[in-house]
C-alpha cells in the first residue's frame, strides 16, 4: 500500500481512520497509529479547548506517529481560531478540513509544515482548494456515512486524478481489502475509513449502536434532512421511519426568509447534533445513528487492531 500519500505522511499503509463526530476517541487513535495507518480525530469532539490539548498530548506521548485533527471551517464553528492554533502549537501531521473554505487554514499550516487535506465532493471545488495549496483532496462518495457526496466512487476518482496534480484520497464505502484494491485501480492515491470502525471494541459509542452495525444492512442506510438540516445518512430505526422526510412548513418558511434563514439552519443544526449525541452514547427511543452502507460487511464487534488487519 505505498502511494504518494503513505510517502507524504510516513506511515506504512495508505489508510485514514476517519474522523468521526462523536465516534473518534484517543484509544481508536492509539489503535491504529499501532497498526501502520494513520487517524484524525474531529476537533468538535472535545468540550474546551484544554481537553484537546490533553488528548493530543496523550497521543503524542504514546507515539511518533503522525495523525490529524479535522476542522469545521465555516461560520457555524465558532472554535474554529482556538482549535486551529492547538493544532499548530502541537504541530499536528495533517489537518482535514470539511464544510468551507481551507485558504486561512493552509496559509498558517504551511510554514509549519502541516499537511492539510480538504473534503471535496466534485472537481469545481477541488480544484479551488489545490489552486489554495491544498497536499491532498479526500474524495467523498456517494457511500460515505454521515454526509456524503453525489457521485459515485467509480466516476468521482476517476474524474478528480484526470484534473488534478495532488493526491486523490477515496472516502465512503470501504470495509474490507477488496474495497481499498477497487479505489487503488480507480487512481486513488489512499482510503478514508469510517464506518466499520465504528463497531470496534474501542469506540466509545453505546452497545445499542454498535450492534446496530451488526444487525442492520446496506438496505437500511437512508439519506435524511430531518437531523441536520442537511442530507445525512443513517439507520433508518424505528424512530428515523416515524419523522416526516421534509421539513414541515413553519421550518420551510423560515429557511425562505433571508434574515432568518442563517439562525434557523444553526438551530436544525445544533438540535440535530444533540440528538446525535444522545443516541451515540446512551439508550434513548430517538435512535439516530450513523453509518454508511458499509454496515453490509460488519458482521461482529472486532478490535481496532483486527479490523485494519482485515484491511491490510
Amino acid at each position: 500500500m505505498k502511494t504518494s500519500l503513505s510517502e507524504m505522511l510516513g506511515v506504512e499503509h495508505s489508510i485514514i481512520m476517519a474522523p468521526m463526530f462523536l465516534v473518534t476517541n484517543v484509544e481508536m487513535m492509539i489503535g491504529a497509529l499501532d497498526n501502520g495507518i494513520t487517524a484524525a480525530i474531529p476537533a468538535l469532539n472535545f468540550r474546551t479547548d484544554d481537553d484537546m490539548r490533553s488528548a493530543l498530548n496523550e497521543i503524542k506521548a504514546h507515539t511518533s506517529k503522525p495523525f490529524g485533527v479535522n476542522l469545521i471551517v465555516n461560520k457555524s464553528n465558532i472554535k474554529l481560531k482556538k482549535q486551529l492554533q492547538t493544532c499548530l502549537d502541537l504541530e499536528v501531521a495533517f489537518i482535514i478540513t470539511s464544510l468551507g473554505n481551507p485558504e486561512e487554514i493552509i496559509n498558517k499550516c504551511k510554514p509549519k509544515g502541516i499537511k492539510v487535506f480538504c473534503d471535496v465532493v466534485d472537481l469545481n471545488y477541488a480544484k479551488k482548494v489545490e489552486a489554495s495549496g491544498a497536499d491532498a483532496v479526500i474524495a467523498v462518495n456517494s457511500e460515505a456515512g454521515g454526509h456524503s457526496g453525489n457521485l459515485a466512487q467509480s466516476e468521482l476518482i476517476p474524474k478528480l486524478n484526470s484534473e488534478l496534480n495532488i493526491p486523490v484520497i477515496s472516502a465512503g464505502g470501504i470495509s474490507c481489502k477488496g474495497d481499498i484494491d477497487k479505489a487503488f485501480e480507480l487512481g486513488a492515491q489512499g482510503v478514508s475509513v469510517g464506518t466499520i470502525f465504528i463497531a470496534s471494541d474501542e469506540a466509545g459509542v453505546s452497545e445499542d449502536y454498535k450492534n446496530a452495525l451488526v444487525d442492520y444492512s446496506a438496505n437500511d442506510i437512508i439519506m435524511t434532512s430531518h437531523i441536520s438540516g442537511t442530507p445525512l445518512t443513517v439507520i433508518n430505526t424505528p424512530y428515523v421511519k416515524s419523522l416526516k422526510s421534509n421539513n414541515g412548513w413553519i421550518k420551510r418558511k423560515l429557511l425562505n426568509n433571508k434574515k432568518l434563514k442563517k439562525i434557523t439552519k444553526l438551530i436544525i443544526m445544533s438540535k440535530g447534533m444533540n440528538s446525535l449525541k444522545k443516541a451515540a452514547t446512551k439508550p434513548t427511543y430517538k435512535t439516530v445513528w450513523v453509518a454508511g452502507p458499509s454496515i453490509e460487511n460488519i458482521t461482529k464487534i472486532n478490535s481496532v487492531t483486527d479490523i485494519i488487519k482485515s484491511l491490510t
